[in-house]
């Protein structure tokens, strides 16, 4: 009974560490006080943007960081936490900061983003960042800029160069009824 207990532990152990190295961003939230209710409400909008919310026990979340190798997020487990992983590194803090300005119960605490550890302050910051699709928008008029301002310049120096050359004029074509036209072709 005892083996099978502490094969469990290894196991939640070994997969805590992986979901720390592969995900692009685990931020782990103090959540005590908040209601059962606002707790639902968080894991439902972390779950609209694909992010994992977990509550595990921080010795086993402990021994999995330093299995990482990353030792200093032990600082970080004190007290009822719970991480929110992703591949998105910028959606678990968007989401949580969020949440916590509106419930000051939840403590955004520290986490990892791309394998570094980061402060609080640090997940604030990645939170005023746009989503993934917001960033490739903007990437996209970024990119796009330059060839409308080589558009605009080309139609400038069209309209310019149109300016200074005389139009040719089109010969007047006057109108003929249909009579006229036969009485034409008949006396051809």
């Amino acid at each position: 009974m005892r083996e099978a207990t502490m094969k469990a532990k290894k196991d939640q152990v070994n997969q805590i560490k992986d979901k720390l190295s592969e995900s692009s961003s685990s931020v782990i939230v103090e959540y005590r006080g908040l209601s059962v209710q606002k707790v639902t409400e968080l894991r439902s909008l972390l779950r609209e943007e694909n992010v994992e919310f977990k509550v595990y026990k921080n010795t086993m979340v402990s021994r999995a960081a330093d299995a990482a190798g990353l030792n200093d997020l032990n600082e970080y487990l004190t007290g009822p936490n719970a991480i929110a992983f992703s591949d998105d590194a910028v959606a678990p803090s968007r989401i949580l900061a969020k949440f916590a300005k509106k419930n000051r119960k939840l403590i955004l605490k520290g986490g990892v983003v791309e394998g570094k550890i980061v402060d609080a302050d640090t997940l604030k910051s990645l939170a005023n960042l746009p989503n993934r699709d917001g960033m490739l928008s903007m990437l996209l008029s970024v990119l796009q800029a330059p060839v409308r301002s080589v558009a605009l310049a080309i139609k400038a120096v069209a309209e310019q160069k149109g300016e200074g050359q005389p139009a040719e004029e089109a010969p007047v074509v006057e109108e003929a009824t249909v009579e006229e036209v036969k009485e034409e072709a008949v006396e051809a």
